[in-house]
């Protein structure tokens, strides 16, 4: 499976809204910092800006995501890690994740090893999507459910999250204190097909990532026709795609 940093970028300033907010909620100044799951590394960027004197490591696993990321020069080290084996170095004071997590399903094991990384009173920062509900998630289910595509693609998983009371729930025995919130934000996107233009940037790609181009353009193009159905563009072109995202602040 491959990102691409520029398709994941179309839609910045849409992506970067939940980071910003989750980073509104953080405090104190931490010493070392990890973004897991960094992607093209504009969020560890705002990381470094908050915490200028911070030590900041990014960490992904893909490549392409990764030279993005270092592109730019700054003293935030990148690292090249798959998230469920990543451990820390040392300790560190924020363990910061946007919008990766949902990726991994394991969440009962993840989260409390996560939390055990860090330092004391060291703080774990997550924000993940949680929209597999909404039409652009149940039409691509159905979608790769078909006979001509069950076969590659019955079995690829877009992601998912626990609910907030089963996160309220695991999470308490682990922290001191625990911050645990839901956000529904009412997106306004520009340009032709713009809900598969941002579908495109993160839940399809392991879904492309199955198909030769010629197979693929067939699938696009059904689940292009779909999207329309589900999200008409209005008059002036924009597109409003509705998104909600659970979040949490859990200190150790």
């Amino acid at each position: 499976m491959t990102w691409n940093p520029e398709q994941y970028l179309k839609f910045a300033a849409a992506r970067q809204r939940p980071a910003l907010d989750l980073l509104a909620r953080l405090a104190g100044e931490p010493a070392r910092i990890v973004d897991l799951g960094c992607g093209a590394g504009n969020i560890t960027r705002l990381l470094a800006e908050r915490w200028p004197h911070a030590q900041i490591t990014g960490v992904d696993s893909d490549p392409a995501m990764l030279a993005k990321a270092a592109a730019a020069v700054s003293a935030i080290r990148w690292q090249r890690a798959e998230i469920a084996g990543w451990r820390a170095e040392q300790p560190p004071d924020l363990i910061f994740s946007n919008a990766a997590l949902h990726w991994l399903s394991d969440h009962p094991c993840l989260l409390p090893e996560l939390i055990g990384q860090l330092a004391a009173a060291g703080v774990l920062a997550v924000q993940m999507p949680s929209n597999f509900s909404a039409p652009s998630h149940l039409i691509l289910l159905a979608l790769a459910a078909e006979p001509r595509w069950r076969e590659l693609l019955g079995d690829v998983c877009m992601g998912s999250v626990l609910s907030a009371v089963e996160y309220q729930r695991l999470l308490m025995p682990h922290c001191r204190h625990l911050e645990l919130w839901e956000t529904t934000y009412w997106q306004v996107l520009n340009g032709n097909d713009a809900v598969i233009e941002w579908m495109k940037g993160s839940t399809l790609v392991p879904y492309l990532a199955r198909l030769a181009p010629a197979t693929a353009d067939d699938f696009l193009a059904a689940y292009r026709e779909r999207l329309r159905a589900a999200y008409p563009p209005a008059a002036d072109g924009q597109t409003l795609f509705p998104f909600k995202r659970i979040f949490f602040v859990a200190q150790r």
